[in-house]
């Protein structure tokens, strides 16, 4: 059996643009007008979920999809750095965020590590294979990447080369255990 998964990144809000740790902001009216041009793009889908993130949520809905939140498929959880810049964390905890950007099993935010994300997303990618037909999930960028480092079977550090753009489309078809991938295709730039 092959599962089809379409997994879509969420439009720009102020957290992206700052470089800030996710601080539960809502997408920007540029972001929310950029998803609502893309949502005649998305196609017919079997399964319709949604991070349980703000900007996930507010995705999906300018998107117009009607999608069921997940808890799966949240986004890497920052512990006390949710909300601060990456220059503000690097003023205070250098020796962490060198930790936390060099090694996978760090996490000296006190919230997930990497390589717990790319544990919590393989589990939740194991258990999406067993469902026939088409899945399409809005997720944080940092899922589409823990996905891609699963999928490859890539090292824990391949996580920090993987640039996933706001409003993208990652396509995964195949089951459990061999995946093919499709990265970073704008939406609306050709039908899903």
């Amino acid at each position: 059996m092959t599962s089809r998964i379409t997994l879509i990144s969420p439009a720009l809000n102020r957290s992206l643009r700052e470089a800030r740790f996710d601080d539960g902001s809502p997408i920007d009216p540029s972001g929310r007008a950029r998803a609502e041009s893309a949502a005649g793009s998305l196609g017919a889908a079997d399964r319709v979920l949604v991070s349980p993130t703000a900007r996930c949520r507010d995705t999906a809905s300018a998107l117009g999809l009607t999608a069921v939140p997940q808890p799966e498929l949240a986004g890497l959880d920052m512990g006390r750095w949710r909300g601060l810049t990456l220059d503000e964390v690097m003023a205070r905890e250098p020796d962490g965020v060198m930790a936390w950007l060099t090694d996978p099993d760090a996490a000296p935010h006190g919230g997930e590590s990497v390589r717990g994300l790319c544990e919590r997303a393989a589990g939740w990618l194991e258990t999406a294979a067993t469902f026939e037909g088409r899945t399409l999930a809005v997720v944080e960028q940092e899922l589409v990447r823990a996905l891609a480092v699963t999928i490859l079977g890539a090292p824990g550090p391949a996580f920090w080369r993987l640039d996933v753009p706001p409003l993208t489309a990652t396509d995964l078809s195949g089951q459990s255990g061999r995946w093919n991938l499709r990265l970073g295709r704008e939406l609306g730039a050709e039908a899903l």
